[in-house]
């Protein structure tokens, strides 16, 4: 990704959050937090307090799961929750189409269009969570109850 590029994701995430009346600022990383465990570990976090944006499709459709850093989907359980009869993780290519983001730095928010979004009911047990920025060296801290608000996202279990 070029450097343009990067800027560009970013702003668009600063941009959406300002928008959505978000109170996190999105910072930049020393090192990738393209994992889970990567950006717990720069930040100084437990692995369960970073929301991850994963994109799945379910019968043919984009869909959002923010999921605790913590847990792996269960496709099946997924699959219960949005009344779908097919469940899929989105290849790269899908993922940047229904975000406009890379996989790793796929954020909450400032995707083309709206994409239902499932938010995973483990992450309201921490006050503060970390999302990622748009890009996999940027991040911003958010709560639960924030998350669920800004990407009008349905609380559900989702993995263990």
């Amino acid at each position: 990704m070029s450097q343009q590029t990067e800027q560009q994701s970013v702003l668009k995430v600063r941009e959406a959050l300002t928008r959505l009346g978000a109170r996190g600022e999105v910072r930049a990383l020393d090192d990738s937090a393209r994992t889970a465990k990567e950006a717990a570990s720069a930040l100084g976090i437990e692995v369960g307090q970073i929301a991850s944006s994963l994109v799945f499709l379910a019968d043919g459709e984009p869909v959002l799961v923010i999921a605790s850093g913590g847990h792996r989907v269960d496709e099946l359980q997924l699959g219960s929750v949005l009344d779908a009869t097919h469940v899929t993780k989105a290849s790269a290519d899908e993922v940047r189409k229904a975000t406009g983001f890379a996989i790793g730095g796929v954020a909450p928010v400032g995707h083309p269009k709206p994409l239902r979004t499932i938010v995973d009911i483990a992450l309201s047990q921490y006050d503060e969570v970390w999302a990622a920025g748009g890009h996999p060296h940027y991040v911003f801290p958010t709560s639960y109850d924030e998350l669920l608000r800004v990407t009008a996202g349905e609380a559900a279990e989702i993995g263990a």
